[in-house]
């Protein structure tokens, strides 16, 4: 690891923190969002958070079949609903913006199953997952041992 940020910066890894329980309690399910968390994760290749993520939602029940599939969710047909498929479609547009700039159909796929204030949250969530990310994969954090989880 480059630099332990946990310990020479605890004061911005807490207030990421707190945008982290903001979203947790902001009412979206919480496999949703961890779903989202990992879709994200997988995009940006964070190691660290691939496996974080994979094995918070296998403590929460979600098969392993399930989780094998996400990063192929479009082709894995049934095994998503449709408000799953909506924020995976969303955390892809919003992950890629550079590619993406979001396009209003995006936007209107979303809007279609969730309100504004969940558009709002799953989007504050998707952007802290990008950051997590962003810094994990610049300080080389590896993935904790398989037996951490």
């Amino acid at each position: 690891m480059r630099i332990d940020y946990t310990k020479v910066a605890p004061v911005g890894v807490k207030a990421l923190g707190g945008v982290y329980g903001y979203v947790m309690q902001s009412g979206l399910d919480e496999v949703l969002v961890e779903l989202a968390y990992l879709r994200v994760s997988q995009i940006n290749g964070c190691a660290y958070c691939i496996n974080l993520h994979t094995c918070d939602l296998t403590r929460r029940g979600v098969p392993y079949s399930k989780l094998a599939l996400v990063q192929a969710w479009r082709e894995a047909g049934n095994l998503f609903d449709d408000v799953e498929r909506a924020a995976l479609q969303w955390a892809e547009s919003v992950t890629r913006v550079a590619e993406t700039g979001i396009p209003d159909e995006d936007f209107a796929a979303v809007s279609a199953v969730f309100s504004e204030k969940e558009v709002a949250d799953l989007t504050i969530a998707i952007g802290l997952m990008n950051t997590f990310n962003r810094v994990a994969i610049a300080m080389r954090r590896p993935p904790d041992a398989p037996s951490a989880h």
